[in-house]
């Protein structure tokens, strides 16, 4: 099975809320995820993170923790997923690649249709919050 190492941020904002951004693309669009993406040869996962961010939302992110690895089955490939704990530095969160973003606040968490791996970290940042 394909193998695929990808890095997320769940970033968080001064009022307890979580940035969640919906795919417009692929096979899974129109599902919610953490913003990020695919590590490259020779790259951190902190590096590839804030490349990522920057590609897809033109914003710097200050990563504070990683929160937790997460390893998933899709029927494809075989996902790793890196999520960290990050706040915005600088920029406005200007989507690039995704169709839709909200802010959602811990109640909130569920109230969209998340990408399978990604609901395995949502009980975890629900205690951070």
């Amino acid at each position: 099975m394909k193998q695929i190492e990808v890095v997320a941020a769940i970033i968080h904002d001064d009022e307890g809320r979580i940035f969640a951004t919906q795919r417009g693309y692929g096979d899974w669009k129109d599902y919610w995820e953490f913003p990020g993406g695919k590590m490259e040869v020779g790259e951190s996962a902190e590096e590839a993170l804030k490349r990522e961010i920057w590609e897809e939302l033109e914003s710097k992110i200050e990563i504070e923790q990683l929160i937790s690895t997460i390893e998933w089955d899709y029927p494809k490939f075989h996902l790793t997923l890196h999520c960290y704990w990050c706040h915005v530095e600088s920029g406005s969160l200007t989507l690039k690649e995704h169709e839709a973003a909200r802010w959602l606040s811990k109640n909130e968490l569920n109230s969209v249709e998340w990408l399978p791996a990604d609901w395995k970290i949502i009980d975890i940042i629900k205690g951070m919050l």
